[in-house]
């Protein structure tokens, strides 16, 4: 498994990257060579830059196109749109930075041979991947011990995520007294007391045993699994194994011994530090580049309905500093002054014509650039809650107090990860990967979060 910003993928899946950006790298080389000859290399020195260009900019767009989202593509036809699609947005990307730096022109017609090369090249490729995840071929086989909803919840993400690079081999339990099966895809295997485990494990050939026992007290296996970790089968706790699976906790599954001695949870004064100059730096340049965007915006507000144009809201902050969070107001003035604090909701009347759109756009959300400034907020975190729902919350949802040891953020691991939601289970649910993030937080997974934020409002997904 490869760790790469705090999560881990299957080796097999950064093949899979790398391979495609290597086919089209080669595509445009190929190109060149039809289009010029064979002096083409020797004709530009900087060729092999200006094809890591075009390689580079073509992937982004394959990103921000779902096209690495295996489960939106899984039809050839799916996959064909999308893949014009893409394409379509790296040439008109391309001709704008070739605007701008006319020194990063290729040679007249490549890209657009190259496009034919690379169509044919991916399809193949993702084809030929297709088959191996289909055929599980390379995925690891696991064995998982326990039939709790622990063991539903990881076998559901399993199967879910076809490129997860795991396999179950079984589903193992200690006795006959369980319930209806987990799985009908799945065998499940009654290993009396977990008798015979490292030998069973090494006669099936499993390499890591996953332990999603939840009633540990009298029929956890230690012995066994000291001997099958002794013999070097790796063995996983359940909800370390669903971490690193999908990037986020279970707050009702785990208990405070292992969020005590579980790795992470990293604030030292430098890396804290750190954050906030990147912040600071982030919020002066997008303070200035997007000043058209709000005196525009404030113009409209204005036009559109009476009240003010900023809406300020006492939320909650780091260390439960309460704190005014400031938005463009998108809703009539006085929203609440019937209904109370209440939650924002599909098709809510309240919104006016112009916040539906600047809702969508997310760009209700930039006067909180001023609370980054302050230091109030940083451009990364949990979102911030107010302080009448946070009494509330805490009272049902275990370790909802956490997410104040951090600063709130613009936007967090939760938004891109999860749609708005309006209920408390919505709020359990992103707390799960707002914990995960807490735990895991860096520069580089700050800057993930933020490139799966710029995607999240090109594409206008889950605003109300």
């Amino acid at each position: 498994m490869l760790r790469l910003f705090k999560q881990y993928y299957p080796i097999r899946n950064a093949l899979f990257v790398v391979g495609e950006g290597l086919f089209i790298f080669f595509s445009v080389f190929i190109a060149s060579w039809i289009l010029i000859g064979n002096d083409f290399f020797f004709a530009d020195q900087q060729l092999v830059l200006k094809i890591l260009l075009i390689t580079v900019v073509c992937q982004m767009c394959l990103y921000y196109n779902n096209l690495y989202d295996l489960k939106i593509t899984d039809s050839y036809t799916e996959l064909l749109i999308r893949l014009m699609q893409a394409l379509g947005a790296a040439a008109i990307l391309l001709s704008l930075i070739y605007l701008l730096f006319p020194g990063c022109i290729i040679y007249r017609n490549v890209f657009l041979l190259s496009v034919g090369f690379c169509m044919a090249f991916i399809v193949i490729w993702r084809v030929g991947y297709t088959h191996i995840l289909n055929r599980g071929l390379f995925d690891q086989k696991i064995f998982l011990l326990g039939h709790g909803e622990l063991a539903k919840n990881i076998v559901h993400e399993v199967i879910d995520k076809k490129d997860c690079g795991h396999q179950f081999a079984a589903i193992i339990v200690g006795d006959e007294n369980r319930q209806e099966r987990i799985s009908n895809k799945i065998p499940e295997i009654c290993l009396k007391a977990y008798q015979g485990l490292p030998d069973f494990s090494q006669k099936m050939d499993v390499k890591k045993i996953i332990v999603a026992i939840e009633e540990r007290r009298n029929q956890f296996p230690a012995r066994q699994l000291l001997d099958c970790r002794v013999n070097g089968i790796e063995v996983l706790e359940g909800t370390s194994f669903y971490e690193m699976l999908t990037g986020k906790l279970i707050v009702d599954k785990i208990n405070p011994s292992w969020l005590i001695f579980s790795e992470g949870f990293r604030k030292s004064k430098s890396r804290r530090l750190f954050k906030r100059i990147v912040d600071l730096i982030l919020a002066l340049v997008l303070l200035v580049t997007l000043s058209p965007v709000l005196m525009l915006t404030a113009l409209l507000i204005k036009l559109d309905s009476k009240g003010p144009i900023l809406f300020s809201q006492e939320r909650v902050g780091q260390n439960r500093k309460p704190y005014p969070v400031h938005k463009f107001r998108s809703m009539v003035d006085d929203a609440e002054k019937e209904s109370g604090p209440v939650w924002a909701q599909c098709d809510d009347p309240r919104v006016t014509r112009v916040g539906k759109f600047i809702r969508k756009w997310r760009i209700d959300e930039f006067p909180q650039i001023f609370n980054v400034i302050k230091g109030q907020m940083s451009f990364v975190g949990p979102r911030p809650e107010r302080a009448f729902f946070v009494k509330d919350l805490e009272a049902v949802i275990p370790y909802f107090g956490e997410r104040f040891s951090v600063k709130p953020g613009i936007t967090g691991w939760a938004q891109v990860n999860y749609p708005y939601g309006d209920s408390i289970e919505d709020a359990k649910e992103k707390l799960n990967y707002d914990l995960f993030y807490i735990k895991n937080m860096s520069v580089f997974m700050d800057l993930m979060v933020i490139m799966r934020t710029v995607k999240t409002v090109i594409f206008g997904e889950g605003a109300r």
